[in-house]
C-alpha cells in the first residue's frame, strides 16, 4: 500500500495543484515530484520565474507557499506495482472537500494529469458558482511524453493569472 504525503498548504493558497500519488522516486526521497525527469519544478519554477530547481526540497515548498501555491495528492493510498498511474489498484481518496473549505484565499485547483483530474472532480463534485476555478493541466510525468515542454508550460502558465495580487 503507497501513501501519499501530508499537503503543503497554509491560509494564504490561492491555487492548488493536485497530483494523483507520488511514484516510487518521490515516496523514496520523501519528496513531492522527486523522479529526474519528471518537469513538475522546472515547469512551476518557470511559471514563478523562480529558480526552484536550484533550490533545496524545504526551500522550494517554502517558495511555493510565499507565492500562494499548494500541493497536495486526490489518492491518499492505493496498491501500485511501480509509479505509473495506469497501475492504482484499491485507489482511496483524500477529504478534498474539507481541505478546500479550509483554503480561505483559493482562486483554482490545478489537476497535475488526467488521472488526477478524473479522481479530482468526481470527489469535488460538479463545478458550484463562486467555487475556485478548475484547471486540467497536462501531467509533468515523464511518462506522458506525448506534449512537448514547450507545450506543457503553455498550458501551465495559466496559474500565473491565478496568483496574481489583482
Amino acid at each position: 500500500m503507497k501513501r501519499c504525503f501530508d499537503p503543503v498548504v497554509d491560509a494564504t493558497t490561492r491555487v492548488l495543484i493536485l497530483g494523483s500519488l507520488p511514484g516510487d522516486a518521490s515516496l523514496a526521497a520523501n519528496e513531492y515530484y522527486a523522479h529526474p525527469r519528471n518537469a513538475f519544478w522546472r515547469l512551476l519554477g518557470d511559471v514563478l520565474d523562480e529558480p526552484l530547481m536550484a533550490l533545496p526540497y524545504p526551500q522550494r515548498l517554502a517558495r511555493l507557499l510565499e507565492r500562494g501555491v499548494g500541493l497536495w495528492d486526490v489518492i491518499a493510498s492505493a496498491d501500485r506495482q511501480g509509479s505509473l498511474d495506469t497501475a492504482l489498484r484499491d485507489p482511496q481518496q483524500n477529504d478534498l472537500p474539507a481541505l478546500v473549505a479550509g483554503l480561505p484565499a483559493l482562486r483554482a485547483i490545478a489537476f497535475n494529469g488526467a488521472t488526477a483530474a478524473r479522481h479530482g472532480q468526481r470527489v469535488l463534485g460538479p463545478q458550484r458558482v463562486g467555487a475556485p476555478a478548475r484547471v486540467c493541466l497536462p501531467s509533468s510525468s515523464p511518462a506522458h511524453a506525448a506534449k512537448s515542454y514547450p507545450a506543457k508550460l503553455a498550458e501551465w502558465r495559466c496559474l500565473a493569472g491565478f496568483l496574481s495580487s489583482s
